[in-house]
């Protein structure tokens, strides 16, 4: 009789280590809100996270360890306060170290993965040292440069790296990133992230006049999403077309644009449908990505979206079929396509339909959740 593998008849444990979780919404956020109760039902999941201020919600059924955060930030992000034995501790008792970040929890979890011999997992979320560096006012070459040696460091430490896409495997392994690598798309949940039947009842649910055209934005307020680009285009709009709106979603603006009179700001929230099914445009003015969830979520619920062509976003959005293009920080493309956007309703909605078929038939994220479980069972 053959006796069988451990992991065949006892549930594995894994420890996720994020320096970004909820209440923080953004892109990490959101990738493990869809994939922990996923993996719960095979896997014994701890999570080691900062405790980030806002309404803390805990995914039901996972053990989460929260670090308390500087008063300080680097970026627009409050470093986790790391006990040290605690991470020791946690990767000690873990079968499998999943790693989400290169922040001081990710970094320390990797690095005592490494010395206790676990398998350490690493996904590429984003290019740490251009995320960084971007997000600063100054010294943005030099802190390019430092970081991006750590961080070659710490990813060659790993057993795999889970990447989004093809060109960003190629590119990591230019920089001298070596660590074995596997594809993973990420996509959305094309059944939650749907059109809505009724744009003005929308709009009406999350106080828009409903006559107002919304153009719109998700995600964190950081200095790298180039949100000045985008405001800079609408309020050259708005002086001749009053019933226009921007809207911005998932953050607070530390210093207030010049005229705020139509704009319109919500903060972090755990669910962002309402208002992608408000908007009428999306737009994503960012500097540096890698794949941009929010992007996908848009095209998920029928938004013909404007975006620059960075990370993988040029190999899913196809200008002038199932979305636009324009590149960084160029106002006056970004304001004829916008302008064409809002004189033409009739573009709006063709070029919405493509972007929903698009996700719903490449990048739906049982896909995703499917391979990822694919790669874990080999550990």
């Amino acid at each position: 009789m053959v006796s069988q593998a451990p992991h065949q008849h006892q549930r594995r444990r894994i420890l996720i280590a994020s320096d970004s979780f909820l209440p923080r919404w953004d892109g990490v956020s959101r990738f493990l809100s869809e994939i922990i109760p996923q993996l719960s039902s095979s896997y014994d999941i701890t999570v080691l996270a900062p405790h980030f201020s806002g309404e803390l919600k805990e995914i039901p059924g996972i053990n989460t360890i929260r670090f308390h955060t500087y008063k300080w930030r680097v970026a627009d992000i409050h470093p986790a306060k790391i006990r040290f034995a605690t991470v020791k501790h946690l990767v000690r008792q873990s079968d499998i170290v999943w790693s989400q970040t290169l922040g001081p929890i990710g970094a320390a979890s990797m690095l005592y993965a490494k010395k206790y011999h676990k398998p350490l997992i690493a996904f590429i979320h984003s290019i740490e040292w251009d995320l960084f560096s971007k997000s600063l006012k100054r010294f943005q070459n030099t802190v390019a440069w430092a970081s991006k040696f750590l961080v070659r460091g710490l990813y060659n430490k790993c057993s795999l790296l889970m990447v989004p896409s093809e060109n960003i495997a190629k590119f990591l392994e230019a920089q001298g990133i070596n660590a074995k690598k596997e594809i993973v798309y990420l996509g959305t949940d094309v059944k939650r992230f749907a059109p809505t039947e009724d744009k003005r009842a929308a709009k009406k649910r999350i106080g828009i006049d409903p006559t107002k055209l919304v153009v719109g934005y998700v995600g964190r307020f950081g200095r790298e999403k180039d949100l000045p680009t985008l405001y800079e285009a609408f309020r050259r709009i708005v002086k001749e077309r009053s019933d226009v709106i921007l809207l911005l979603v998932g953050g607070t603006l530390d210093t207030p644009f010049e005229n705020m009179e139509n704009v319109k700001v919500f903060g972090p929230t755990n669910n962002v449908v309402p208002y992608f099914q408000a908007m009428d445009i999306y737009v994503l003015p960012s500097l540096t990505e890698t794949t941009s969830l929010t992007t996908m979520e848009a095209m998920s619920c029928g938004l013909p979206v404007v975006v620059t062509p960075v990370g993988y976003i040029a190999n899913y959005v196809r200008h002038r079929v199932n979305g636009f293009l324009f590149p960084t920080q160029n106002v006056d493309r970004l304001e004829i396509t916008l302008r064409n956007l809002i004189d033409d309703k009739a573009l709006r909605e063709k070029i919405g339909k493509a972007a929903r078929k698009t996700i719903v038939s490449k990048y739906a994220w049982d896909k995703t959740a499917a391979k990822i479980a694919e790669i874990l069972e080999k550990f």
